[in-house]
């Protein structure tokens, strides 16, 4: 397989993709555990998600619906903005569903909170998160996933999903982003 161009604005590897793949079919087996005598949907949280989510759809084997919302609060910057917006909404009623929000990274809390609290307001019966990544020292709202892949620093993380500005989304694993490139 080709050298990837993007490894040359890669600090270091913080989670493999080995590390990953293992790690996602261990959440994958806690959901179906969960959800196995129900219908649940997985709601993905673009654009972030969307290989996470595969994967975790995959692994979880469930009978499932699957649907996607866009929110944004970081507008090509490095921090949340802190004020949350839809930018693609629900296509499908969720009232008095389980839903499963598949989620990149829990980092300041911000969009996952609106997000909580936006499905129970449209009548969710349960909501279960599941984030790939958990940044708890940048948290600024008190809320937590109920299921998540790994813990990492403060630090700026790409690839698996994650991006700095929509690039380096591809990568198969995580790494942390050289300052130089985000500081131009």
């Amino acid at each position: 397989m080709a050298k990837s161009n993007m490894d040359q604005d890669i600090l270091k590897v913080l989670v493999t993709e080995d590390e990953i793949h293992a790690r996602i079919r261990e959440l994958g087996d806690q959901l179906y555990d969960r959800f196995h005598d129900k219908n649940p949907m997985f709601v993905g949280v673009l654009s972030g998600c969307f290989i996470f989510m595969a994967d975790l759809v995959r692994a979880a084997q469930l009978k499932s619906e699957v649907e996607f919302i866009g929110l944004s609060s970081y507008k090509n910057a490095t921090k949340s903005s802190g004020c949350v917006q839809i930018t693609r909404d629900l296509q499908r009623d969720i009232s008095g569903r389980d839903i499963i929000v598949v989620e990149d990274i829990l980092d300041s809390g911000n969009t996952l909170a609106f997000l909580k609290d936006y499905m129970l307001a449209k009548g969710a019966k349960s909501i279960t998160i599941v984030t790939l990544l958990d940044k708890p020292a940048r948290r600024e709202k008190a809320i937590t996933a109920d299921l998540s892949g790994f813990v990492v620093p403060d630090e700026f993380v790409v690839g698996y999903g994650l991006d700095y500005c929509q690039q380096y989304r591809n990568m198969l694993y995580i790494g942390v982003l050289k300052p130089e490139v985000y500081s131009k």
